[in-house]
């Protein structure tokens, strides 16, 4: 099978049978493209072997790819391979012995619990004035650090997946796998305020009825990228840096329940992560900020 088509095939198992997210499937055919610049489109893919990988990725050291980007594009080629042997496309896995350097552990960005206070107190007092976008962002807000929910998952919500008298939403998380995240009475009060007063004004702007839960400006779903923004330039000023990721209040979320004694198998359960090992990246923030903390206030630190 020649390599594009081998290509082609293997996105369409991600989407289909493993069902990963649209984000994660470009991600995969884009680091597989770049691979395809150096053995050739059409070239086939049983003659790929391991010197062939390795001079790939020392091509994208040498144009100065993070070691992270290398990690990436080093798990794309292993899983291609993985599944053409599955599919006895090739009898020989030339990735099995690829090896690329560990990406280097940063901590994610978190902000303090006082930050978030005024942050929202904040929000809460912008939508006071009963501004439609203003009642969206401030629950939109509230639900994400109240919950930990993903921004992809906050973006599909519909709103017969909200139940306020539980005050839990149904989210679709990463792989289809559905779960139930609780949230909080700030949280519960932000959304019963923006269905009642902000909703309906954003929903006359569209044609049609949409059941998504956030609208847009122009009333129909709202898209992530809003929704990114939107926390980059709320949150950037309370933790000190314009460098914000997708994830900024899941971060934030996940770290204040370690904080406040949560067990860490129920943080796995609510942010939906599917090793514990994920989760437990949160334990060296809540770590971190403990010895920050001592060495701050103790004499003998």
């Amino acid at each position: 099978m020649r390599f594009d088509e081998a290509v082609s095939a293997f996105t369409t198992h991600l989407e289909q049978v493993r069902r990963l997210s649209p984000a994660t499937v470009r991600a995969y055919r884009a680091d597989l493209t770049d691979l395809g610049a150096v053995v050739g489109l059409e070239g086939r893919l049983d003659e790929i072997d391991l010197e062939t990988l390795r001079e790939w990725l020392w091509r994208a050291t040498q144009r100065g790819d993070a070691r992270s980007t290398l990690a990436r594009r080093a798990a794309a080629a292993r899983s291609l391979f993985r599944w053409a042997k599955d599919e006895e496309l090739i009898t020989v896995d030339p990735a099995l012995r690829l090896v690329t350097p560990k990406r280097p552990r940063t901590l994610p960005v978190v902000a303090s619990q006082e930050g978030m206070r005024g942050l929202l107190d904040a929000e809460r007092d912008a939508a006071a004035g009963g501004d439609p976008v203003a009642l969206r962002d401030h629950a939109a807000l509230e639900l994400l650090y109240g919950s930990g929910m993903r921004v992809s998952e906050l973006c599909g919500l519909d709103i017969d997946d909200l139940d306020l008298d539980r005050a839990t939403a149904r989210v679709l998380g990463k792989g289809a796998k559905e779960r139930v995240v609780p949230f909080g009475s700030p949280a519960r009060d932000a959304l019963s305020a923006y269905l009642v007063r902000g909703r309906p004004s954003l929903a006359v702007r569209a044609e049609g009825a949409s059941p998504a839960l956030m609208l847009g400006a122009r009333g129909r779903r709202i898209g992530a990228r809003s929704v990114y923004e939107l926390v980059a330039r709320v949150l950037a000023p309370v933790v000190g840096t314009e460098t914000i990721g997708p994830h900024a209040l899941r971060h934030t979320a996940a770290t204040h329940l370690l904080d406040g004694g949560a067990d860490l198998r129920a943080v796995q359960e609510i942010l939906g992560h599917a090793s514990l090992g994920t989760t437990q990246i949160y334990t060296h923030v809540s770590s971190e900020r403990l010895a920050a903390a001592y060495r701050l206030a103790h004499p003998r630190a």
